[in-house]
């Protein structure tokens, strides 16, 4: 089975949208994303883009906030300020990687834990691991969202992420505890790689290393989640497309019993899950015990 991110991210997409419109007409109150993004770095700006695009696809106003390759700490740190206690704001999103000379996670912890649609400040990250209700990081949340839509079972299965990274192996790695499955992370210092990958029921890989994830190292039956995206050359590529995950498509398949591609597998959920973030952002600074975000939530069937 080849799980069709696109198809469920509009699926997010369309329920979000739906429930922004009550939203509005309950109360009044637009969600709205500000999107920081500091320089001119292309790919940088065509993520921002899509970003925009799609929370007036949603309904929820765009804020686009820019600022020169030249701007200082506190230049950035006053327009994190500003948004912060911008009540048309709902929620922030620094756009990563900055310019070399700003320190991207110390920028990121100045933005208000309630407007943290990314998930990454320390009290988000502390409340993810208490287990406690927050902003989870929106790539590991489209994950569960996929695992979701395959009636994933994921209490008492064996998990492997690989990778271990702040941004994606970590939360990854508690939303999955979260839900009752035995996880292991792998790194780059783990002893034989594919020995370990090879007993997960959900194997899932992030280290952006072109198609490191063999047929070999996937557990027949298991369920496969590439969060890769690696661009190959020319003499690489061939006639296919330039894009390849961090497993090996084709040998897994054949393997697996659900698989992600790339592209169109996780990529596309990341933006849906942001959405759904900063809906349930809107929520609580409209009211401070607001109900669990239902059917956008990562985990939602």
């Amino acid at each position: 089975m080849i799980i069709d991110g696109k198809a469920i991210a509009a699926q997010v997409r369309a329920q979000v949208a739906l429930e922004v419109g009550e939203l509005v007409e309950q109360t009044a109150l637009t969600p709205g994303l500000a999107t920081v993004l500091v320089g001119e770095d292309p790919a940088s700006a065509v993520y921002v883009a899509g970003k925009q695009r799609a929370c007036v696809e949603v309904g929820m106003t765009p804020f686009d906030e820019r600022l020169p390759a030249t701007a200082t700490f506190e230049q950035v740190a006053g327009r994190l300020q500003a948004l912060n206690v911008d009540p048309a704001v709902s929620g922030v999103l620094l756009q990563l990687p900055l310019p070399s000379h700003l320190d991207g996670p110390s920028l990121t912890s100045l933005i208000e834990p309630g407007k943290d649609v990314d998930g990454l400040t320390a009290v988000n990250a502390g409340l993810l691991a208490l287990g406690q209700p927050g902003l989870r990081p929106c790539t590991p949340s489209g994950v569960m969202r996929l695992l979701a839509s395959v009636d994933a079972q994921l209490e008492g299965a064996e998990a492997v992420v690989v990778g271990r990274s702040n941004l994606f192996g970590k939360p990854m790695a508690q939303l999955l505890l979260q839900a009752n499955a035995t996880v292991t992370i792998c790194h780059s210092r783990t002893g034989d790689l594919r020995e370990v990958c090879a007993r997960a029921d959900i194997l899932i890989a992030a280290v952006g290393r072109a198609r490191l994830i063999g047929g070999e190292f996937v557990k027949p039956g298991a369920i496969v989640i590439d969060v890769g995206m690696n661009r190959l050359e020319p003499e690489q590529a061939g006639t296919k497309s330039s894009l390849v995950g961090d497993v090996d498509f084709e040998a897994a398949a054949q393997v697996a019993w659900a698989i992600t591609p790339v592209p169109g597998g996780v990529g596309p959920m990341t933006i849906a899950m942001l959405l759904a973030n900063t809906l349930q952002a809107a929520r609580t600074q409209n009211d401070p015990d607001p109900p669990t975000a239902g059917a956008v939530g990562p985990g939602a069937a």
